[in-house]
């Protein structure tokens, strides 16, 4: 009997991840295929019986890569200052748009500034100890009021990194890690149980 429910928890533990992670790609699938409108997709247009999951990403990803090359050079950064303008000046969507602007322009930066490392740093008290990001580089009044080094963290939460404190702490209370940034997040997201490489 035991070693029954030994079986059944690992064909569980097997088929949960796999199930899950189909439902996932699946639903995210769909969610692209309804974006598009079906006249614009592969097999409307080579009038095809049935629907192919995911066609949609194919137009979804030449969109991007087309709008990417568009946007960078001389005439599209032009054209992207005139549009942020004219956002800008919308009463309601303004602070809205402004603030994820931001927030997505350091998260997908190509200079890398938005998490540099995982640090190891002492929260919320002494004694207790979290994984956290060196973020920017801000140092300013702050670090003169204070008359030492430091360093600015973001202190995710957990199992939902998005959410999180930033702080500035001393440098000498700040610990580096050798896992990468991506590493961290894994064990953070996981709540421990994924560890690093």
């Amino acid at each position: 009997m035991k070693k029954l429910r030994n079986y059944f928890i690992s064909g569980l533990l097997f088929w949960i991840p796999l199930g899950l992670s189909i439902v996932v790609i699946k639903f995210f699938l769909e969610l692209v295929n309804n974006i598009i409108p079906p006249q614009y997709l592969p097999e409307t247009i080579f009038n095809l019986d049935k629907t192919i999951p995911g066609s949609g990403i194919v137009i979804v990803l030449l969109i991007i890569i087309i709008t990417g090359a568009l946007v960078n050079n001389f005439i599209g950064r032009k054209a992207i200052k005139l549009w942020d303008k004219l956002l800008n000046k919308i009463p309601g969507f303004r602070g809205i748009y402004k603030s994820i602007k931001k927030l997505s322009d350091t998260v997908l930066s190509a200079s890398g500034d938005s998490f540099k490392k995982a640090v190891l740093v002492q929260y919320p008290r002494k004694g207790m100890w979290t994984i956290a990001f060196q973020a920017g580089s801000y140092h300013g009044e702050v670090e003169k009021n204070i008359g030492e080094d430091i360093v600015n963290i973001y202190v995710p939460t957990t199992p939902n990194p998005t959410s999180g404190f930033f702080i500035m702490m001393p440098k000498k209370d700040v610990i580096d890690l050798d896992m990468s940034v991506d590493e961290a997040f894994k064990l953070i997201i996981s709540t421990g149980v994924v560890a690093p490489d």
